[in-house]
């Protein structure tokens, strides 16, 4: 391991090498895809699909057998973690199981392969050519990394111990389960010993200090209550068996677990005020969107009034979603959202929310007033009426293109029947394609997926979406899980050409990412760029801890890092076109 770790390290400083374009495959439809703005027409695909030709071979199993269960559409994530400390990225594949009490897998409209069942961990063996081309390779590690077995919806990652090695926690359809990193390329079952255990079914949770006290705590979003045993039945127009929408179950309140330390926990979801509010939670992201330096929560909820928890820096939080104005959209509608993200998408210097939704409600953009205040730009942007056909679920603002605008990534995938599928004879008619939004300027969202690539017409029952630099390029790259299909790893093309700068933000004792630590990028032409490190956001997923700023043709000037516990330093910006770590406690 350390071999590789060296040889890894050594790579980050290698300037970007172009990535070959891999064949479109045959047979992809292409037919509804409309041209990209003329700006942004390349000569090339944007993104390539290489999962298969880089060994990353997951297929997600939802345990379907025709008695339409509710969870069987709904999961799975993806995570983006470096959990042996290598300097790459590697994935975890979060998997399905059978539903309903007797039944087998002979009962499974997709029967799997017997070896594809249970979560998996592929290991990123990321290796330089010597002419700059990045070789990517993943490596099956499930067998010795010690996972659990269960219904899998999600999960998050951070860690919980600041030991330096990144533990998970899992959401289930069931019991959720903390994984303990042994940094040996183990991971230990620690549910009960940490004081995380819960049962129910969650989808997606955040790691976040919101106390700033130096340990991560740990949200979890709630679904419903369900049990495949009394579940309602619902039916298409047409009066076939069709998904029930969540309004046919009870909402199950969030959880909020406190770290007193060394990676132990305490629920503290009542004395917070965070189990005051809640809905079908789907997606959660946690940042400061009021700009007072403590760490607050938004949770999308399937259905319902979405929450925004504002931290009143005593332990305790305040839904403040209604007054904010992203607790509905602006139709004054609660939305069936998915996932969501947060990001400074118009470049003011303030934190803006996205939320994906439902087909016919389009996906929604909270522009913050600098205040923590927000006004629906959806439509103003071009955001809502290109969506409007697809239901969105993982998603993020994120520079792909590096030229210092973030752009917007969905996932998308229909969760009642698609009518015209079913009578074409597809077995499991949710599937829909990808979308991909370029930043124009101000708060101009082009659909662009006809430059993005022959992966953006591939349809698919797009769920969970993580974001990270997987070859260490220096531009984003996204990995999707997609329910009863292949995960996709899209390798990005062309950010890599724009300059950019990549930072990994540790805390004092130089191991753990400091989640939650803003970065402010002041460039030679006035600009500046406000980034931050995170793992949360989206939908039941987990991205790259680093920051990634693209910068364009800018020249940065300074570098100003917002720890999590309020202190702010200084750097002169280090070199482009390579990554570099900021230690907590060194700039000025």
């Amino acid at each position: 391991m350390t071999t590789r770790a060296s040889a890894a390290r050594a790579a980050l400083s290698v300037a970007a090498a172009a990535i070959c374009v891999a064949a479109c495959d045959a047979g992809r439809e292409t037919a509804d895809i409309e041209p990209g703005p003329a700006g942004h027409r390349s000569s090339i695909e944007w993104f390539s699909d290489r999962a298969a030709e880089a060994g990353l071979d997951a297929v997600h199993f939802n345990g379907m057998s025709g008695a339409f269960y509710f969870p069987e559409m709904m999961g799975p994530g993806i995570l983006l973690l470096d959990y042996d400390n290598d300097g790459d990225l590697d994935v975890y594949f979060v998997q399905g199981a059978m539903l309903g009490a007797g039944k087998t897998l002979a009962d499974a409209t997709f029967p799997p392969q017997a070896s594809a069942l249970g979560d998996r961990l592929y290991r990123n063996d990321l290796e330089t050519a010597p002419d700059g081309r990045r070789l990517l390779h993943f490596t099956d590690v499930t067998k010795d990394a010690g996972l659990p077995v269960g219904y899998g919806m999600g999960g998050a990652t951070g860690d919980i111990d600041n030991d330096g090695c990144v533990d998970i926690y899992l959401t289930r359809f069931g019991r959720n389960h903390m994984l303990r990193n042994g940094c040996d390329g183990t991971f230990t079952d620690v549910t009960e010993r940490s004081g995380t255990a819960h049962d129910g079914w969650s989808v997606s949770a955040a790691f976040v200090d919101f106390d700033r006290d130096g340990s991560l705590d740990l949200y979890v979003g709630d679904y419903v209550s369900y049990r495949t045993d009394s579940a309602s039945r619902c039916f298409t127009p047409s009066g076939k068996p069709d998904y029930c929408s969540p309004s046919a179950y009870r909402p199950r309140p969030g959880q909020l677990f406190h770290n007193q330390g060394g990676g132990r926990f305490v629920n503290v979801t009542a004395r917070s005020g965070i189990g005051s509010a809640f809905g079908p939670g789907l997606g959660v992201v946690a940042a400061d969107v009021d700009a007072d330096g403590w760490p607050d929560l938004y949770v999308a909820n399937d259905g319902q009034d979405n929450q925004l928890w504002i931290n009143r820096r005593d332990g305790t939080f305040t839904n403040t979603a209604g007054i904010a104005g992203v607790a509905v959209n602006a139709a004054g509608r609660p939305e069936g959202s998915m996932g969501t993200d947060v990001g400074d998408v118009d470049g003011d210097g303030d934190l803006d929310l996205l939320v994906t939704n439902l087909t016919g409600e389009g996906h929604t953009l909270y522009l913050n007033d600098g205040s923590g205040h927000f006004e629906d730009a959806a439509a103003r942007a071009g955001l809502r009426t290109a969506s409007l056909a697809f239901t969105g679920f993982g998603t993020a603002l994120v520079d792909l293109d590096n030229d210092g605008r973030l752009d917007v990534f969905a996932a998308n995938g229909a969760v009642r029947i698609l009518d015209d599928a079913a009578r074409a004879g597809d077995r499991f008619p949710l599937r829909q394609r990808a979308q991909l939004f370029v930043n124009a300027g101000g708060v101009r969202l082009d659909e662009s997926s006809a430059v993005a690539g022959s992966a953006f017409a591939t349809r698919d029952v797009g769920r969970g979406a993580a974001f990270g630099d997987v070859d260490n390029d220096g531009d984003v790259d996204i990995v999707t899980a997609n329910n009863s299909g292949p995960a996709r790893l899209l390798i990005n093309n062309v950010g890599n050409r724009a300059s950019w700068m990549g930072l990994r933000l540790v805390g004092v004792n130089g191991r753990r990412d400091m989640l939650g630590a803003e970065v402010f990028v002041t460039c030679s032409d006035g600009t500046l760029i406000r980034r931050r490190s995170r793992t949360d956001g989206s939908y039941a997923s987990a991205s790259d801890p680093r920051v990634l700023i693209g910068l364009g043709t800018r020249r940065p000037i300074s570098i100003r890092v917002r720890w999590p516990n309020g202190r702010a330093e200084s750097w002169t910006a280090p070199a482009t076109g390579r990554y570099s770590t900021l230690v907590e406690g060194t700039g000025q």
